[in-house]
């Protein structure tokens, strides 16, 4: 597949290792962010600060703020913002892509307004794009610093998803083709909940085994979510499900896992977003969407109501964790 160029929308640190990547490859990058200021210290330093600290951006990387300057004979665009606010860009964007522009995002989440998955937004402002989605246990900082890395790409489109596999792999970043893309969103957003009671063990101290048994309770729900969905259930034991889930739970780098580690250590949500610096705990906001698809579809899914109470209902969070190891 011929790459003049490649568009990436979203300067954050995952935003910022896929421009690193790819450029590295050799691919002229047009890397997108809403702040103008940002674009020019990315451009003038080679480097994101804020994001991704002392990882050097190649030069085949550029940073703008202009719509049309970052489509401009693009063949790819990447969307990779905070799931809240793809309708909001996809709708800047809308006028500057063409039919004949391939789509993708990267992003692990569900709309909180709507509940709707980020492709089904992509596929209703691009209806004649061709739409895929790359996702699996990926933490920005392993993957910019070359560590042995495996993904997945989704798409219904066999040749596109074969395509844009050979785009993205390296010697350390390896991407294998799948078809099951509703499933790898699904696992993606349901990994991101199980973490924070992940964190909320590692903030309290209970110990290996605790984790374990929610771990397990936790893939149990992802599988039930994921089948109503239409969902493969092998997408849930591959990369995009048990393996993003583990690396997820218990990564240092992982946002979800800090989150309910600060719970459990009493910060209030105020005090752990400043901590965060600007970062997105996707999980929060997707464990209220969640619940409230769950309670609409009569779904039981015991781990992802008491993460509700604890982050929404101010839930003891030794009772829920109690709670939580009753029904394993």
């Amino acid at each position: 597949m011929e790459m003049k160029k490649i568009t990436i929308v979203g300067a954050g640190s995952w935003g910022t290792t896929l421009s690193i990547l790819l450029g590295k490859k050799g691919y002229n990058i047009s890397l997108w962010t809403r702040r103008k200021e940002l674009a020019k210290e990315i451009n003038s330093k080679n480097e994101n600060i804020q994001y991704l600290k002392s990882i050097k951006i190649p030069k085949t990387v550029i940073a703008t703020n202009s719509i049309e300057e970052s489509t401009k004979e693009s063949n790819l665009v990447i969307f990779a913002v905070p799931s809240n606010f793809l309708r909001e860009t996809i709708k800047q964007f809308s006028k500057s892509i063409n039919k004949d522009i391939i789509i993708m995002h990267v992003i692990k989440g569900v709309e909180e307004s709507s509940g709707n998955l980020m492709s089904q937004l992509l596929k209703n402002e691009f209806p004649d794009n061709k739409i895929a989605v790359l996702a699996g246990p990926n933490h920005a900082e392993e993957v910019a610093n070359k560590l042995p890395t495996a993904t997945v790409i989704a798409s219904k489109d066999e040749e596109l998803r074969n395509s844009l596999c050979k785009v993205f792999t390296t010697p350390s970043f390896k991407a294998y083709p799948h078809h099951d893309v509703v499933g790898v969103e699904i696992c993606s957003v349901i990994k991101n909940i199980v973490a924070i009671a992940i964190g909320v063990c590692d903030g309290l101290k209970l110990g290996d085994n605790a984790k374990g048994s929610i771990l397990t309770l936790g893939l149990t729900e992802m599988s039930i979510i994921a089948k109503y969905f239409g969902a493969k259930r092998t997408t849930c034991f591959g990369l995009a499900g048990v393996g993003d889930l583990i690396t997820t739970c218990f990564s240092k780098h992982s946002r979800n896992r800090f989150v309910g580690e600060m719970l459990a250590k009493g910060k209030s949500m105020d005090q752990i977003k400043e901590e965060m610096h600007g970062m997105v705990a996707e999980g929060v906001k997707n464990t209220k969407t969640i619940y409230n698809f769950c309670k609409e579809k009569n779904i039981e899914t015991t781990l992802i109501s008491q993460a509700y109470e604890v982050l929404y209902k101010d839930m003891d969070l030794r009772k829920a964790i109690e709670q939580l190891l009753n029904k394993v």
